[in-house]
């Protein structure tokens, strides 16, 4: 376990972009703006769920209290941060079907008890992971974007890959099993992938490039070329259904990496001490 720092990001985001601010190519935009739609409430589901399963601990499992407070502080921010970003994308004529479908998801997991909405977190935490780990890898995906914006989506890759282990070694501490680890986790791919299919193409059909083959043959080189998303985050994503598996087993030296070559992009606001 480490030290969670809460940081505050140094960009302008008062100034209005593009809705195809990703070098304006619409699909990866879309893709992205439909992602960053999802952010506001699930981030504070995560919180919401970690709050409610530090409370069931033991006190001599209280050392997670820390890794939690530093969780809360950086999805937090995390929150507050899209939530501007998507003030911006609804300017366009962007409509958040995403967002209705997760609320209603949560008043359902949360009549269940507090365990099960922490795996939940975990196997979304572990998707964000991957996704944060595809994107360090390949930062040509934001090569022609603005780079407030590049920046602000380098970010948040890093600190999911920083705080990848916290809801995990939570769901651990409370005695999880891994029926329903595994479980939940199947839950999660079938509803993430479906939600992000449906909110992207409908970000495609308001911005009229729906159905122009330059859109779907962006989305096939994103998503199922070689270096693609889907293609190379597949076996990441298979991991976490091993006995064995544990979030701290991802490499985060490129999270590190960045956090440390772009202080000049944050403050330091608080840690989790």
């Amino acid at each position: 376990m480490s030290d969670l720092t809460i940081r505050k990001l140094l960009i302008d985001l008062e100034a209005p972009f593009e809705l195809r601010w990703n070098g304006g190519d619409a699909f990866s935009s879309a893709l992205m703006n439909a992602l960053s739609m999802s952010f506001p409430v699930g981030e504070q589901f995560f919180i919401d769920s970690l709050r409610r399963g530090i409370k069931e601990l033991s006190p001599e499992k209280s050392l997670f209290a820390k890794e939690v407070k530093g969780f809360i502080g950086q999805e937090a921010t995390h929150r507050r941060i899209h939530e501007r970003f998507n003030h911006h994308v609804f300017n366009h004529g962007m409509v958040n079907h995403w967002e209705k479908r997760i609320l209603r998801r949560i008043a359902l997991i949360n009549q269940k008890k507090a365990i099960h909405a922490v795996a939940v977190t975990a196997a979304y935490e572990h998707y964000t992971s991957v996704f944060a780990a595809w994107l360090l890898n390949h930062p040509d995906f934001l090569a022609q974007a603005p780079q407030r914006l590049q920046t602000l989506w380098m970010w948040h890759a890093s600190e999911e890959t920083e705080h990848r282990s916290v809801s995990f070694d939570v769901y651990r501490a409370m005695g999880g099993n891994e029926v329903w680890r595994k479980r939940w986790m199947i839950t999660v791919t079938i509803f993430f992938l479906t939600d992000i299919l449906r909110q992207t193409c409908h970000n495609l059909w308001r911005d009229g490039s729906l159905f122009k083959l330059s859109t779907w043959r962006s989305a096939r080189r994103h998503l199922f070329a070689k270096e693609g998303l889907l293609t190379s985050s597949f076996a990441a994503w298979k991991q976490y259904f091993r006995a064995e598996f544990h979030p701290a087993q991802h490499d985060d030296q490129l999270s590190r990496q960045w956090l440390q070559t772009h202080q000049q992009a944050y403050q330091a606001i608080g840690q989790s001490t």
